[in-house]
C-alpha cells in the first residue's frame, strides 16, 4: 500500500490531546522520582530555620552584638534555607509543565545569584566581614550553588533527569553551606562570654 509523504508527515507530527496527556504524565513521573528528595530537603530546611531562630534568640539574651552584622551573617544563612524550602515546595506543586518547572528553578537561582553577587562584589559588605575567609562561605560558594540551579533549570528543558540532578547538587550545596554557617554562629554564641560582642 502506498502512502504519500504528506500523509506520513501529517500523521507523524500531529499533536493530539492523547499525546499531550502522555507528555505531561512523563514529566510528572520525572518530578515524582525526586519527590522524596524534595520532601526531605524542605523538612530539613524548615527545621534548621527554626533552630537558627532559637540560636538568634539566645544570642540576643546573652549579649549585645553589632546590629550591622545581622544582614551579613544571619540573613544570608536564613535565605539559603528559605531558598531550599521554597524551591522544593514549587517543584512538588502538581500539574507542572517543563516550562513552568524551568521557570521556577531559574527564578530561585537568579534571585539567589543576585543576592550572593551583591555580597561578593559589594565593597562595603565585603569589608564588613570579620575574616576574609568568610567571603568564601557567605558569597562565593552560595553563588556557585545558585549557578547550579540556573544551569540545571535550563538543562531541564532538554534533559530533565540531568537537569534535576544539577538542581539537587545546588540544593545540597546550599544546605551544606547553611548548616556550616549556622554551626559557626552557634559556636560563636556559646564561646563568647555574656556581655561581649559576638564575632559571627
Amino acid at each position: 500500500m502506498h502512502y504519500s509523504n504528506e500523509n506520513l508527515v501529517g500523521s507523524e507530527f500531529r499533536v493530539t490531546p492523547e499525546t499531550e496527556r502522555i507528555y505531561l504524565n512523563e514529566l510528572m513521573n520525572e518530578l515524582e522520582r525526586w519527590a522524596n528528595f524534595y520532601l526531605l530537603m524542605s523538612t530539613a530546611a524548615a527545621t534548621l530555620i527554626g533552630l537558627l531562630f532559637v540560636v538568634i534568640a539566645l544570642a540576643a539574651e546573652r549579649r549585645h552584638g553589632d546590629p550591622a552584622k545581622i544582614p551579613i551573617y544571619l540573613t544570608p544563612t536564613v535565605i539559603y534555607f528559605a531558598s531550599i524550602l521554597f524551591l522544593a515546595a514549587l517543584l512538588i506543586f502538581p500539574n507542572h509543565t517543563r516550562l513552568t518547572s524551568t521557570l521556577c528553578i531559574c527564578l530561585v537561582g537568579v534571585v539567589g545569584l543576585i543576592y550572593s553577587g551583591i555580597s561578593l562584589i559589594g565593597g562595603s559588605v565585603t569589608k564588613s566581614y570579620y575574616e576574609r575567609s568568610d567571603l568564601i562561605y557567605y558569597a562565593i560558594i552560595p553563588s556557585a550553588a545558585y549557578g547550579l540551579l540556573v544551569l540545571g533549570g535550563v538543562l531541564f528543558l532538554h534533559a530533565p533527569q540531568s537537569g534535576l540532578t544539577l538542581v539537587a547538587a545546588g540544593m545540597l550545596s546550599l544546605l551544606a553551606i547553611a548548616i556550616r554557617n549556622s554551626w559557626a554562629i552557634a559556636i560563636d554564641v556559646v564561646s563568647t562570654p555574656p556581655g561581649r560582642d559576638n564575632s559571627k
